[in-house]
């Protein structure tokens, strides 16, 4: 349960009552609040400064056993990811101290450093998001989810902001569903197994959704799809969701690439790439679990989820390099490397969902390049668009989300290097160098739109050390972005 609540700290019952503090602002104007903080600073070991914790017992006039003091560090330098980030790490951390509920204080309206809603959005997010446990494949469960999360506050605020918590967890759920995906092993979801779960969640939210096989996409020729999957038992699919609600003025589509497991097929990948790979369909997760959330919001636009969804896997009659294949497009496309599969499955998908739907904008999410994680590390995404618009709201998204991206360039000189002299194009640049760059650019002679950006999320997909709101495994990156992102769009 995640609420907000506005009883007096005299008043407030729960396990733990959180208090964030910053070591040279007041975040509170409540009295009784104000005079414990005071009390926590007074001594040796705590500040206020960032990261800084410390716990008091059965205090005086506290209905609550425990009151846990957090450190903001400075109030200059607080942002809403300081608060989210709080928020996440007070949660794991009671998580494993076996708490059922906490209370979170949230600082007064007087106060001027961030604007309340902001504050509050950012420590429901941080909450739920750090209240996500995947032990699906343990024995042995030894932590359980916290059960009650109290955010304290006005009940001026509690009651402007009654609909926030609701919001908030429906965003957050959307979240987590990506996330379990991802985690989820290559063995429980081949492309029959990731596409039934889709329609099972979509379903539950009225959504249309259709899967189309083999037989299917071989009629409608969608050959570089097919392609990418021939060297696996299982076949490939694709996925089309729709939401369409009544007087839409605009149509969204939004294409996931969907590998759910990449061995580079011919081109093997080597020892120590391979153990991650089961993350190659988090575009995919992510697009769906958007689909499935935008649904339970009820947004306004009518948006489009196509899901391209295969397996690759080396074997006798796995794709080659140097082979030569038809694109649905009906422009040919030369295999330089079939470890480059991921642009193969998505320049079908953006063409099927152009011809079929004619969306006023499309983006595709996909952890398209390694060469992207080179160039902007493990947590920031990259975004490329000829749309100035499109991108800079983008970013703009995901900079309130945290969910951060950098733009990267489209050169047109850049094109030669995907030029093939037997072909219409091929997969694979001619230069090692801008990898990302150069992949984006494939893309970009499919994607026959004014609006369309691609978004190359192959770093932040997958967590190998977790954060303060995010465990190891999948984390979902993407759901929110796209949220925030459709509330204007």
């Amino acid at each position: 349960m995640l609420q907000l609540i506005s009883v007096g700290l005299k008043k407030a019952s729960a396990e733990v009552i959180v208090v964030p503090v910053c070591e040279d602002e007041k975040l509170f104007s409540e009295k009784e609040i104000e005079t414990l903080v005071q009390q926590a600073k007074k001594l040796k070991e705590f500040k206020g400064k960032k990261s800084e914790t410390i716990t008091l017992y059965n205090l005086p006039n506290v209905k609550a056993k425990r009151v846990h003091f957090f450190g903001m560090g400075k109030g200059s330098e607080v942002k809403p990811e300081t608060y989210r980030s709080m928020a996440g790490n007070c949660v794991q951390q009671f998580i494993k101290k076996g708490f059922s509920e906490i209370l979170i204080a949230i600082p007064s309206a007087s106060n001027k450093i961030i604007e309340i809603p902001i504050v509050l959005e950012s420590i429901l997010e941080g909450a739920c998001l750090g209240n996500h446990i995947f032990d699906k494949y343990k024995k042995e469960k030894k932590n359980k989810p916290i059960k009650s999360i109290g955010l304290l506050t006005t009940p001026a605020i509690a009651k402007q902001y009654r609909q926030l918590p609701g919001r908030i967890k429906i965003i957050c759920e959307g979240t987590i569903l990506a996330r379990n995906w991802v985690s989820t092993p290559p063995n429980d979801k081949k492309p029959e197994q990731f596409a039934r779960a889709i329609v099972t969640k979509a379903k539950k939210e009225k959504l249309k959704v259709r899967v189309l096989n083999e037989k299917e996409l071989k009629k409608l020729k969608l050959n570089a799809l097919l392609a990418v999957a021939e060297g696996s038992r299982s076949s490939a699919r694709l996925v089309l969701m729709e939401y369409g609600p009544a007087n839409a003025k605009k149509t969204v589509t939004l294409v996931g690439k969907g590998v759910t497991f990449d061995s580079g097929g011919i081109n093997l990948k080597p020892s120590g790439s391979l153990e991650d790979m089961k993350m190659d369909m988090a575009g995919a997760a992510a697009v769906a679990a958007t689909m499935i959330t935008i649904a339970r919001l009820g947004l306004k636009t009518k948006v489009i989820g196509v899901i391209p969804i295969v397996e690759n896997m080396p074997s006798g009659t796995a794709t080659r390099p140097g082979d030569i294949i038809k694109s649905y497009a009906g422009k040919t496309v030369e295999i330089g490397n079939t470890d480059a599969e991921g642009r193969l499955i998505l320049i079908d998908a953006i063409s099927f969902a152009i011809k079929r739907y004619k969306p006023d904008t499309i983006i595709d999410l996909a952890t398209l390049a390694g060469a992207c994680v080179m160039a902007l590390g493990e947590k920031i995404a990259g975004i490329f668009s000829h749309d100035d618009d499109l991108a800079n709201a983008l970013i703009s998204s995901g900079g309130k989300t945290y969910e951060r991206c950098w733009r990267l360039p489209l050169p047109d000189d850049y094109k030669e290097l995907i030029k093939s002299d037997l072909a219409d194009i091929k997969n694979l640049a001619s230069s090692r160098w801008g990898g990302a760059i150069t992949a984006a650019l494939f893309l970009s002679e499919f994607a026959e739109v004014s609006s369309w950006a691609h978004i190359d999320i192959a770093g932040p997909a997958y967590s190998k050390k977790g954060n303060a709101y995010c465990p190891k495994g999948g984390t979902g990156f993407g759901v929110r972005l796209l949220c925030e992102w459709m509330k204007t769009a």
